[in-house]
C-alpha cells in the first residue's frame, strides 16, 4: 500500500460500491463522500475499510469533490467514481507515481462500458480523465461535467480504468433526464444564451454527426446507431430546458 487517499463520491451505489474499494487494494485510505444513500452504500462501504463521511451535494458535483479533497489525510488523492474500477495494471502504476513524488497532475485512460452491450466508439470511446494529483492547492469547479484545477503540469499514467456507465437502459435513460436538467441550470447560472435555430434545431445534427462519423459510432452497429441518436436527443433535451428557463422567466 501506498501513502494515497482515494476519495469516492456515492449515492444509492450498494450494487457498485464493494467493487469499486476492492479494486483500490493499493491505498492507505479510502474516503466515500455520501449523498445521504437511503441503501446499503455507507454499511458496506464502512464494512469494507472506507471512510464513510455524509453530505449533501446538493446538485454541486465540483463543491463535493472539493469537500472530499479536504478530508484527505496524504498528500497524494485519486479521484473514483462508484461505477468506475481500477484494473491491476492502474494500481501499480499509481504506486509508482506516489513513491516517486513527482508532483504532477496524472491523467487515466477510462474504458467506458455499457453492462452486456459491446461498443468502444462515439460515446463510449474510451477517454482520458485526470485523477491522480497532490491535494494541495487543487480544488473542482462546475456543476455538471466540473474541471479538476491544479497547479501542476499534466502527465498521463499507461494503465487504465473501466469505467460501467450504465446498468441498463432505465438508468440510462433517469441519468439522460437528470444530467440534461442539470446542464440547462449550469447554462443559465452561466448566463449562456440560446438560440432556438442554432442550439435547439442546429446544434443536436452536429452532435449526432460528430458521434456517429467522426467518432466512429458507426462501427458499433446497431448500439453505435442508438447511442448517437440518444445523443442528439440529449443535446437537443438540455437545450429545450434551458429555452424553457428563460421563457419561463420571461426573458426570451
Amino acid at each position: 500500500m501506498v501513502n494515497v487517499s482515494v476519495l469516492i463520491l456515492a449515492k444509492n451505489e450498494q450494487e457498485n460500491i464493494a467493487s469499486c474499494i476492492k479494486s483500490c487494494h493499493f491505498a492507505n485510505e479510502v474516503i466515500v463522500i455520501d449523498d445521504f444513500s437511503t441503501d446499503d452504500t455507507a454499511t458496506i462501504a464502512i464494512s469494507l475499510g472506507a471512510k464513510v463521511i455524509q453530505r449533501a451535494m446538493a446538485g454541486d458535483w465540483g463543491g463535493q469533490q472539493t469537500f472530499a479533497i479536504q478530508q484527505a489525510h496524504h498528500e497524494w488523492i485519486f479521484f473514483l467514481d462508484a461505477d468506475e474500477r481500477v484494473t491491476p495494471s492502474l494500481a501499480i502504476e499509481i504506486e509508482k507515481a506516489v513513491k516517486l513524488n513527482d508532483k504532477y497532475a496524472y491523467w487515466v485512460l477510462r474504458k467506458n462500458r455499457f453492462h452486456f452491450n459491446k461498443a468502444t466508439h462515439g460515446v463510449l470511446r474510451p477517454d482520458y480523465v485526470c485523477r491522480l494529483m497532490p491535494a494541495k492547492d487543487s480544488y473542482v469547479e462546475g456543476y455538471v461535467h466540473p474541471a479538476i484545477v491544479t497547479p501542476y503540469a499534466n502527465k498521463k499514467l499507461s494503465g487504465w480504468m473501466e469505467h460501467y456507465t450504465y446498468d441498463n437502459w432505465e438508468q440510462y435513460f433517469n441519468k439522460f433526464n437528470n444530467y440534461t436538467k442539470l446542464a440547462a441550470e449550469k447554462y443559465r447560472k452561466q448566463g449562456k444564451k440560446c438560440s432556438f435555430f442554432k442550439d435547439i434545431i442546429m446544434r443536436p445534427f452536429w452532435a449526432f454527426i460528430k458521434m456517429y462519423f467522426i467518432q466512429r459510432g458507426i462501427l458499433d452497429g446497431k448500439l453505435g446507431w442508438i447511442l448517437s441518436v440518444n445523443h442528439y436527443f440529449y443535446t437537443m433535451n438540455k437545450y429545450v430546458k434551458l429555452y424553457y428557463l428563460y421563457k419561463s422567466n420571461g426573458k426570451l
